[in-house]
């Protein structure tokens, strides 16, 4: 379920301008477009209803919103005595949305339409801590491929969401974490790369956006406080409170992997010894995997040069040394979550990225370290899954990002050609 307010976007290089109305008649539009969007078929008599407005007023919004093919007449409904009202129902493929993801060592494209459905997916691995140029320029190609895979996309495309792993602050979305990403110099120069597309954009760290698409589309649906905890490359968490995201004063809010879980264990990217991604970040289980490769034979991967899909895949298969790394993992990540859910309480934890694979071989050990760590009201509150979007949340949740900046403000679907 939708949260009530739609969260406050961090945007750029609006293309385009809109009608101009006053901010009364926005104000209905808005309230008239989210309350058919929600509702997803309704008619004008129930929207007069719903919102108290003159039934002429409603008509005149309605209008407005026909004519820009977001909305259409379907037919008549039901009666509650007297004429059949007309229904008019939501269009969901109207306009199509682009969701980025850019992984440390991948890029993801989604393009779907305005209910968060995939249309159209590319996924390529790429370095893109190191490769700023080349991470640009697969940015395209995917988008442009995805575009081309869907007709009429390019004249429906309301925008484009960007999530990217770093932390982004409100105030300077464009910067990136030089100690993160020191490859890109502190800018994530998109909007040279992404003005080709003369679309708005919007820019969010990807696990706030993985917590984004799983709020309204997946397993936070309905959940005013949970985490999302996605485990790849990296470590990090969005969270979700009271139904909006919550970023902390300068966009750092949610940075777990960077928790100190071992004070004298590895160093860590950003400097400090034993944060949780140097313990269950992809990097550090490839590492573990490969000095312990020569102890376990018998395993598959003693034989290959480990990947994290590879340990990922042999642990599905039940071998003894990815079974190893996946509870140490879960051990370490159960460590962090009980810190996390003393402090914030969540109803429910939501894990993903690649190891969230693993389902229960992952689950339970955490589900055991929390359950003898935490406070005992701490523990039992929270629910602990994974994620019902999988790979694509990400990428779903930069394209969500947009759908609700144009929930928000209607204009952003007027700056966009009607199908």
């Amino acid at each position: 379920m939708a949260p009530q307010r739609p969260v406050e976007p961090m945007q750029f290089a609006l293309a385009g301008s809109a009608t101009p109305r006053t901010a009364v008649s926005l104000s209905l539009s808005d309230s008239v477009l989210r309350l058919i969007w929600r509702e997803q078929e309704i008619s004008r008599a129930e929207i007069a209803r719903r919102t108290g407005l003159a039934r002429s007023t409603v008509s005149e919004l309605v209008a407005d919103l026909v004519q820009s093919g977001l909305v259409i007449e379907v037919g008549p409904g039901p009666s509650r005595g007297g004429r059949r009202p007309i229904v008019l129902r939501f269009e969901d493929t109207a306009r199509l949305i682009l969701g980025v993801e850019m992984g440390a060592a991948h890029v993801a494209v989604a393009l779907t339409d305005l209910r968060g459905r995939v249309l159209a997916w590319r996924e390529q691995p790429h370095q893109v801590r190191t490769d700023p140029t080349g991470t640009r320029s697969l940015i395209l190609e995917l988008a442009d491929a995805s575009l081309t895979s869907v007709r009429g996309s390019r004249r429906r495309l309301l925008g484009i969401g960007v999530a990217v792993p770093s932390p982004v602050d409100p105030r300077q979305p464009d910067r990136l974490s030089e100690i993160v990403l020191p490859a890109w110099g502190g800018q994530s120069g998109l909007a040279e790369t992404l003005a080709r597309y003369q679309v708005p954009w919007f820019v969010d760290n990807d696990a706030n956006l993985g917590a984004l698409a799983e709020g309204w589309w997946g397993a936070g649906r309905g959940v005013n406080d949970f985490a999302y905890v996605k485990v790849a490359t990296g470590v990090g968490s969005g969270h979700v409170i009271g139904g909006e995201i919550y970023r902390g004063a300068t966009g750092v809010a949610g940075e777990i992997g960077h928790m100190a879980v071992d004070p004298l264990g590895p160093q860590c990217i950003c400097g400090l010894r034993g944060c949780l991604a140097t313990l269950v970040g992809a990097q550090a289980l490839v590492e573990r995997a490969r000095a312990l490769r020569t102890a376990h034979p018998e395993s598959s991967l003693a034989t290959r040069e480990p990947t994290i899909a590879a340990i990922e895949d042999a642990a599905l298969t039940g071998d003894p040394l990815a079974l190893a790394l996946a509870h140490d993992a879960a051990q370490h990540l159960g460590v962090a979550l009980v810190g996390m859910l003393n402090l914030m309480n969540p109803a429910r934890v939501i894990l993903g990225g690649g190891l969230a694979r693993l389902g229960e071989l992952l689950l339970e050990p955490i589900r055991e370290t929390v359950r003898s760590r935490t406070l005992v009201s701490a523990g039992a509150a929270a629910e602990i899954r994974t994620s019902e979007l999988g790979p694509q949340a990400v990428a779903i949740g930069a394209a969500t990002l947009v759908l609700t900046a144009a929930l928000a403000d209607t204009r952003l679907f007027a700056a966009t050609t009607a199908p």
